[in-house]
């Protein structure tokens, strides 16, 4: 590959935004159009003008009819490839890398992808009935379903995130031999290293350093979540945060006087997914599309984890850079982190992870020749992209599908079945807490004697199968206990 087909990230830029009137706060489209010009900046080139591709990460706070067309005008620009994402957490690591595929094929020749939230704002005006001064919302707007899950999760309000991924959370723990006392200790290790990275982190959100006890133990200002989480170990979705970078090719680099010094390369990386009902999966204590996505990233890196100087693991919460360390044979410890985390950079919602490449860029242009890796993860640990950035420059871009090798990997899922009695097995569970801290519900995963799997409330009357989901000395994976028919289509069990 010549220079001309040569990928390389030239400019970086975010911005935040924190007004103490919410009737001043930038909407997305104008935090995306600062990031850019930021980029444009830090890349010391005109740039800008010279977009021919853009892909906008999916921005949730606010539903425009078309943001692209509307941020592409206010830049002035008019580029021939303009992309709207999806929603999912690792689309900002998909477009980089597409956006480096589109310039090593020659069909670009200056790309940008940029994303920004203001839910923050957002979420001020409606407390205050402020009426934003923004682009008018899209009038044909649709909420959000999920129902791609399956309905016996939806009915026991199994559907988002934060009630999932502690499902994966237990299910680790007891796969890992961890009591639950061990497995929040490592949690909150874990995050109070990226908190003292976001503290350093001039465009983090929250910039001060969380001590481990701080994040373990429940208070008025850290309730109980969704156990074993507290708030203080889930993504932080209130920031109004906008980030953008620019792609270009080596040639085109040198030509406008940007040194080598300032440009990363773009080694590839790859992508994968797990079926997108969780309830569909053959279990909750390892992702096969997340173990191919990074397996593919060490085969860049010689086979050998400690290449990677800089890592960014996604932190939606702390089941997946757990995961991702475990996978890849790293020693407890590492860093997960260049830019601070869901939690304490802040999240975007999609965008987290191109404030996770700013700062890798940033990692990388200090630490000349050096690998990166970028982990994203969207869904429901459904969605899995990596990225290498750095190192030498390669005449090679590796981009690899792995979804047959993901799915050659998985198991058969157990029968989903409904309407059961009698004994059942906790495959794995959580509990969801109510705003003021106390229990609303237990949620359990149940296996079947003949295999089959299923799923059950606790009501928060059962005092004692609760406080058997949630002892702190052993898992409950493996409990057995009794199922049997609810109110209003819920099933129970009961210890």
């Amino acid at each position: 590959m010549n220079a001309d087909r040569i990928p390389v990230i030239v400019g970086i830029g975010e911005v935040k935004d924190r007004p103490a009137d919410p009737a001043l706060g930038m909407e997305p489209m104008a935090l995306m159009a600062e990031a850019l010009r930021r980029a444009e900046a830090d890349a010391g080139a005109a740039l800008v003008s010279r977009i021919d591709a853009i892909d906008v990460v999916n921005s949730v706070c606010w539903p425009y009819a078309d943001l692209p067309a509307s941020l592409c005008e206010t830049l002035g620009i008019a580029p021939a490839h303009r992309n709207y994402g999806p929603v999912g957490g690792e689309t900002p690591v998909r477009f980089l890398h597409e956006a480096a595929e589109r310039i090593a094929r020659g069909e670009s020749v200056v790309a940008a992808v940029c994303g920004a939230e203001a839910q923050h704002t957002v979420s001020a005006a409606q407390k205050r009935g402020i009426e934003l001064p923004w682009t008018p919302k899209d009038p044909n707007a649709q909420p959000r379903n999920r129902n791609y899950l399956a309905e016996l999760a939806r009915r026991h309000g199994i559907d988002m995130p934060i009630r999932v991924y502690p499902l994966y959370e237990n299910a680790t723990q007891a796969a890992w031999g961890q009591t639950p006392a061990q497995g929040l200790a490592e949690s909150a290790e874990l995050w109070s290293a990226y908190s003292t990275v976001a503290a350093d982190n001039p465009d983090s959100w929250l910039q001060r350093r969380f001590a481990p006890e701080e994040i373990a133990t429940p208070s008025a200002s850290n309730r109980m979540i969704a156990w074993p989480y507290p708030k203080l170990m889930t993504a932080n979705p209130l920031v109004n945060q906008g980030s953008a970078v620019l792609l270009t090719s080596l040639a085109t680099a040198r030509a406008a006087g940007i040194p080598d010094s300032r440009t990363i390369p773009i080694q590839g990386g790859a992508a994968a997914g797990e079926p997108l009902d969780y309830m569909q999966r053959d279990q909750f204590h390892r992702a096969h599309a997340m173990d191919v996505v990074l397996e593919a990233a060490l085969e860049i890196a010689g086979g050998d984890a400690n290449r990677f100087a800089h890592r960014e693991f996604y932190s939606c919460f702390p089941c997946v850079p757990k995961m991702a360390r475990r996978k890849l044979g790293l020693p407890e410890g590492t860093l997960p982190t260049v830019a601070g985390g869901l939690t304490f950079h802040g999240a975007p919602l999609n965008a987290y992870m191109l404030h996770a490449a700013c700062g890798m860029v940033r990692a990388l242009r200090s630490d000349p020749g050096a690998l990166g890796l970028l982990y994203g993860q969207g869904g429901f640990v459904t969605k899995h992209r990596s990225l290498v950035l750095g190192g030498a420059l390669s005449n090679t871009l590796i981009s690899r599908d792995l979804q047959a090798e993901a799915d050659s990997r998985r198991g058969p899922a157990p029968k989903l079945v409904d309407d059961r009695t009698g004994q059942a097995t906790v495959e794995t569970h959580t509990v969801i807490f109510r705003t003021d801290g106390t229990p609303d519900f237990g949620a359990v995963v149940l296996r079947l004697p003949d295999g089959a799997r299923t799923m059950a409330r606790v009501p928060p009357e059962d005092t004692a199968t609760l406080g058997a989901l949630m002892t702190t000395s052993h898992s409950a994976v493996g409990l057995s206990g009794h199922l049997s028919a609810g109110q209003n289509g819920l099933q129970h069990w009961t210890v």
